[in-house]
């Protein structure tokens, strides 16, 4: 348990902003300050590469900016949709749009070969895939002869 300093006068909201926006673990969920939405990642390692998903249902892959820089994999996305309902007179009565963006940026371990990245987006999960560095693969055990 920690010890956290409250406003007295104003503790309930604050008290349902930990339960909520953190989880069991010490770690916070995937809603930021403002509300907006951040997609789940899962990140897998086997033997020969690591594998990235991202959880973004009802994007279309080119919605998607995946970017490498200095080792560190960026994915971001930006949606800008707009909706009017106008009048005969040329007047809207209701003007409608939504923004929505995200970015999530990853250190990448020496182990992966950054030249052979790749990236496939099905059934709203993206999948980026990382391969190993040859020299990074587990090696098989083998006997050594003594001389």
């Amino acid at each position: 348990m920690s010890l956290i300093k409250r406003n007295e006068a104003n503790w309930l909201p604050s008290v349902f902003d930990d339960m909520f926006k953190t989880d069991w673990l010490g770690g916070t969920t995937n809603v930021n300050s403002i509300g907006t939405s951040i997609p789940a990642v899962n990140i897998q390692e086997t033997e020969d590469n690591f594998s990235v998903e991202v959880a973004a249902p009802g994007m279309a892959k080119d919605m998607f900016n995946i970017e490498l820089d200095n080792d560190v994999l960026t994915i971001s996305s930006e949606d800008k949709k707009e909706k009017e309902t106008t009048e005969k007179n040329g007047r809207y009565t209701r003007k409608e749009y939504s923004y929505s963006n995200f970015k999530r940026a990853f250190s990448l371990p020496d182990s992966v070969d950054s030249e052979k990245i790749s990236a496939a987006y099905n059934d709203g999960v993206l999948e980026i895939l990382l391969p190993k560095r040859e020299e990074a693969k587990v090696q098989a055990k083998r006997m050594i002869d003594i001389s």
